[in-house]
């Protein structure tokens, strides 16, 4: 059990206690969104437009949630997703973070725009599960020279993300002035990505190739006939395009479409333990958490993080058991039924006790 256990029982409380140490800009960073923050909000809506459909009297005395990934066996179905500028929540940033993967047994995702960089992070957890995540910010030799390094710190897999080609207006940001990466050396690169670029990259990878930002049915059949090993549905949780759908209404059309070709992992708004539930009832093999673990990470740094672990661990195996499964492989659509969403519907609306005295903090 991680030293910050005593201080954290509940997951609003790691919230809460985040919130207490963030100022507005960097709080605002990890609950805000692009433009109206429909996408951010259907995220969430969609998650909360499934009830579970529970089954009873089935022997659920040795309910597990481990998975395999990559070749490793993990504690739950979790990825620690790729967000950039980490250090603005704890000191260590994505070496810190990926300590906790490593600590607590799951799999990380490191940004390109999170330090310390490829080599530091390896060097600080070198036994975790590490995946590396790239935005395009120069030519194919930049990509290569980065794919390198990539491998040789022991990543396990290589992610493009495909969801920037144009950087988002994310108006908490601008009506405050923060204006965040409007200058980043390269950018035009990212415009210019296509399929050609996805050919060449696979060509010469020794390791997985995953995408990022996966959003259609269509895109994600394209992206298993380009030979990708893994699409990964997401819609940078509602930074990105504005009007999305969320990714967990996403996800039965890109299972179907990828139809075992691929591992599919999800992000967008999963919070809780029976979030990841519903994600992989609904056909995901991983689930991303980006938001959480910037709450983690900003309570109690690294420790915060495994207690945010830790939590979810036991509302998963709870939520199984009481579903009836022992394991992961036994979850299936049959588990689910749609239902119309309560309200409201944000970046926090998955913990209905966390009580924020907004006064104390601006």
């Amino acid at each position: 059990m991680s030293s910050a256990e005593p201080r954290f029982l509940t997951l609003h409380e790691l919230v809460q206690k985040a919130r207490q140490k963030l100022n507005h800009d960097n709080w605002d960073y990890i609950v805000g969104g692009t433009e109206t923050e429909t996408t951010l909000r259907r995220n969430r809506a969609s998650i909360d437009a499934l009830a579970f459909r529970p089954r009873v009297l089935r022997d659920v005395s040795n309910v597990s949630a481990r998975t395999s990934f990559l070749g490793r066996d993990l504690r739950l179905p979790l990825l620690l997703a790729p967000v950039g500028s980490l250090e603005l929540f704890a000191q260590g940033a994505g070496a810190a973070s990926a300590q906790a993967a490593e600590q607590f047994g799951i799999a990380h995702m490191l940004s390109s725009v999170c330090q310390p960089g490829i080599e530091a992070v390896a060097q600080a957890a070198p036994d975790a599960l590490r995946l590396f995540q790239l935005y395009v910010h120069g030519d194919a030799a930049w990509v290569d020279a980065i794919a390198e390094r990539v491998e040789a710190a022991g990543n396990g897999a290589f992610c493009l993300t495909v969801d920037t080609a144009h950087y988002s207006r994310r108006e908490r940001d601008q009506a405050k002035r923060n204006i965040r990466r409007l200058a980043v050396p390269g950018r035009e690169f990212q415009p210019q990505l296509t399929w050609k670029d996805v050919d060449r990259l696979k060509s010469k990878l020794k390791v997985p190739l995953i995408l990022k930002g996966i959003a259609t049915a269509e895109d994600a059949a394209m992206a298993v006939d380009h030979g990708v090993d893994m699409v990964y549905v997401s819609n940078h949780g509602g930074r990105q395009l504005d009007h999305c759908l969320g990714s967990i209404a996403v996800l039965p059309e890109v299972v179907k479409a990828v139809n075992g070709r691929a591992t599919v992992i999800v992000d967008g708004s999963f919070n809780r333990g029976s979030d990841v539930v519903k994600a992989i009832a609904s056909g995901a093999h991983m689930v991303g958490m980006g938001r959480m673990q910037c709450i983690g990470l900003a309570a109690d740094g690294a420790a915060g993080v495994v207690r945010m672990l830790e939590i979810l661990e036991d509302e998963i195996k709870i939520c199984m058991g009481l579903i009836g499964v022992n394991s992961l492989a036994e979850l299936n659509p049959s588990y689910l039924q749609a239902v119309a969403p309560l309200s409201p519907n944000d970046a926090l609306s998955a913990f209905p006790l966390l009580s924020l005295d907004e006064k104390a903090f601006y």
